[in-house]
């Protein structure tokens, strides 16, 4: 199997590395020049060659190990014990990332501690703050997208979890527009305050965003780059001081960005970087106390920090994701490669994969679930459209399915079978991709069979259901009993009938029409779960306002008194 990884891996990279420093050349804009930032590019094409990077993707290896460092009070420093990561395609140690003890975190609880409540800037403390991010946005963003840095970042992220070439730049493009998106005034702009007319002159209200000053930000492997470094620079454009804990096995792609950005004018004491196990972190989030912690990962973890810290959490947890196709058929090959997509795209394994679908029977009456198995059958181990499954093991998802057979009228549709002719180790997950029938009303039916049916499986694996048009309503009984609520399809050009749909629904990240997804996390719409008050969001304006600021009111009442008061009786 690992031969299998690295050839495909090398093939797509061969294919894409020109096609990708071909598209990233074409898209400079001419007129955009900071000779600043030129000084932070060489010339020559070799990774080695980037004055920011402190390694070279191509040549991490055994015999090339790389020391990861933690980042405190401003200074790169090492911990007295370290973990070596195996590569994950071949075996060797090649990273050795520092395991912080409970006896080290002292001076990253000092850093924190020393950051007031009302931050690093606010908008009446330190305003020229703001203006430094927009500037150190623009030189990254014009960094990052030189070819160069582009497929350093990119080789980087598949190092250490590896996905084609195209997944990875793809990853690394949306981390650049969103770095474009914040740069000049933009930054500025998040802090935009308001002003109500007072009750008489000089009184006046100003609503105002104020920062949460010390804060800390736990992320997860399997977006190395993107989801850390756009809730950083979100949490330190509010003018917090963020303590960021990156999942260890993938936290040198976040520790080259982080010293791509002290290149860009960054002051190094902005943030601190930390590597340590879970207990550790925890430890670190009680002595120091943080005002709000921003967390994506597993709804088990998630609920455990909420209440360690009193509920001064964000969380961007996990998502059991629905999408339902309306009455009208249409487009029947692309709605299906869609749903194969957001199914079994990444061998499921994404928070935001399709999990169920409801289909309206016109799409069943259309041979609608031919189509999908005959897609899912072209999934094969040797390209990586279906692959290893990191946190589930075979024999789970293959108990869930008899588990779900026992329900009446549930049926396998497709897959429901081990992968074979293969080498993935017996602690992964190796499932062909897998869909089950359930009747809706047996769905419904119990608590026993919805929790069930609702269960996430994060594999390549789905349940299916029918409904006719009177059972609408019980597509939505299904819909509101589900716990987590990230992301849906609403899969209709019908304006009625997603009127209906989208007004009886609470989903964060819902997508109506035709084409309608349940997978996708651009730069330039909200990403994040809605229907609880601890729900995080990423890449907006709105998103970095809700997680890294709060409403401040200010009530100037300066006068002048009115000539000839006097103390009127008390009342």
């Amino acid at each position: 199997m690992q031969r299998c990884v690295v050839k495909r891996v090398g093939a797509v990279y061969g294919r894409s590395r020109s096609v990708i420093g071909k598209a990233s050349s074409e898209c400079l804009h001419p007129s955009f020049t900071h000779r600043s930032s030129s000084t932070l590019l060489s010339d020559h094409r070799p990774q080695s060659s980037l004055s920011f990077a402190s390694c070279d993707a191509d040549k991490l290896s055994e015999a090339h190990q790389y020391q990861m460092h933690n980042l405190v009070q401003g200074k790169w420093e090492q911990t007295s014990k370290s973990i070596e990561l195996l590569d994950p395609l071949n075996g060797e140690k090649f990273i050795s990332v520092p395991d912080t003890s409970i006896d080290e975190i002292s001076p990253f609880v000092q850093s924190l501690r020393a950051c007031s409540k009302s931050g690093l800037h606010n908008p009446l403390k330190n305003p020229e703050r703001y203006l430094l991010y927009g500037d150190i946005m623009a030189k990254a963003a014009h960094l990052l997208k030189q070819p160069q840095v582009e497929t350093f970042f990119a080789r980087l992220i598949q190092r250490v979890a590896p996905k084609s070439f195209a997944q990875a730049v793809g990853e690394v493009t949306v981390t650049q527009k969103f770095l474009e998106n914040f740069s000049g005034d933009q930054v500025r702009f998040l802090a935009r305050s308001f002003v109500v007319p007072g009750n008489y002159q000089g009184q006046q209200s100003n609503g105002m965003r104020w920062p949460y000053g010390p804060v800390a930000i736990i992320t997860p492997f399997n977006f190395p780059l993107e989801i850390p470094a756009l809730q950083a620079l979100g949490a330190l454009f509010m003018g917090n001081k963020p303590i960021l804990k990156v999942d260890s096995k993938v936290s040198i792609v976040m520790e080259q960005f982080i010293r791509l950005l002290h290149k860009c004018g960054m002051p190094p004491t902005d943030m601190d970087f930390i590597n340590s196990d879970g207990p550790v972190m925890n430890k670190l989030l009680l002595e120091a106390e943080p005002k709000t912690t921003l967390f994506t990962g597993s709804s088990k973890v998630a609920e455990k920090l909420a209440l360690d810290l009193k509920g001064r959490v964000k969380l961007e947890d996990a998502g059991f994701d629905w999408k339902i196709l309306g009455p009208d058929v249409q487009n029947e090959d692309y709605v299906a490669w869609v749903c194969d997509q957001d199914a079994y795209a990444c061998s499921g394994q994404k928070c935001s994969a399709q999990s169920i679908l409801f289909m309206h029977e016109n799409w069943a009456n259309q041979n609608f679930l031919e189509r999908l198995k005959k897609l899912a059958s072209k999934r094969k181990l040797e390209d990586l459209t279906v692959g290893p499954v990191l946190t589930v093991t075979t024999e789970r998802m293959l108990d869930h399915v008899k588990n779900l057979l026992a329900i009446p009228g549930a049926r396998v549709e497709f897959g429901g079978k081990p992968l074979t002719n293969h080498t993935i180790p017996d602690v992964y997950g190796a499932l062909e991709p897998t869909a089950v029938f359930v009747p809706l009303k047996e769905i419904l039916r119990n608590e026993e069979n919805f929790a069930l049916a609702t269960t996430e499986i994060f594999g390549p694996f789905q349940i299916l259901t029918e409904y006719k048009h009177e059972d609408l309503p019980l597509v939505f009984e299904a819909c509101e009993r589900m716990h987590a609520h990230l992301t849906a399809a609403v899969v209709s050009n019908d304006v009625h009938f997603l009127q209906e749909v989208l007004s009886n629904t609470v989903n964060g990240t819902t997508y109506a029409g035709i084409r309608a997804r349940t997978t996708g996390a651009p730069q330039n719409h909200w990403f994040g779960p809605a229907g609880d008050p601890r729900g995080a969001g990423i890449g907006t304006p709105e998103a970095i306002k809700l997680v890294w600021s709060c409403h401040r009111e200010i009530i100037q009442d300066v006068g002048p008194i009115p000539n000839g008061w006097s103390t009127p009786q008390c009342t």
